[in-house]
């Protein structure tokens, strides 16, 4: 389904499930998408965003692990059978794929957290280069599964309001 800029006004007055399958794009867990359609109308994007906040609190683990599905691993291309190719590439712009030591290290960062959190490592790609990205998956390897759940959480939200905000024509 082709998905088109509604602004907040055509979201709010978009059947539920086209609103719902918007917030798929952004971050895809149904339950989530469920409790932020439910809140409509929204008076701002502000609003959108905090409802959004709020239902990420709430995800289980397997809501987080379709969510995550939808990702690739930092410095990896998307692939379009599987991840939001347009999305994932256009945010992970600032890593530069021809630094090949950077290559190396986000690759041996990934194994790492994948190991020690059994999950693909998540961050707001979107106005970071890959060296502060490799910084921060490196701090988050010494977060205690709690924090970095929540972390991990916090990210995928980041995400999905900038999504949100670009689907709606909004400048993130």
């Amino acid at each position: 389904m082709a998905v088109t800029r509604p602004g907040l006004a055509a979201f709010n007055e978009a059947d539920e499930q086209q609103a719902h399958a918007q917030l798929l794009t952004c971050l895809d867990a149904p339950m989530w998408a469920d409790r932020v359609v439910a809140g409509r109308p929204y008076d701002t994007l502000g609003e959108v965003e905090a409802a959004m906040v709020a239902a990420s609190a709430t995800l289980s683990d397997e809501e987080l692990e379709q969510a995550l599905a939808r990702h690739p691993r930092i410095g990896e291309r998307a692939d379009a059978e599987r991840h939001d190719a347009a999305h994932s590439t256009r945010e992970q712009a600032g890593v530069d794929r021809e630094d090949a030591d950077l290559a190396r290290r986000l690759a041996d960062g990934n194994r790492a957290y994948e190991e020690r959190f059994g999950r693909v490592f998540i961050i707001r790609a979107a106005g970071r280069d890959g060296h502060e990205i490799l910084q921060h998956l490196e701090q988050r390897l010494g977060n205690s599964d709690e924090l970095e759940r929540a972390a991990t959480i916090d990210q995928l939200t980041q995400i999905a309001v900038l999504r949100m905000e670009e689907l709606m024509g909004e400048e993130p």
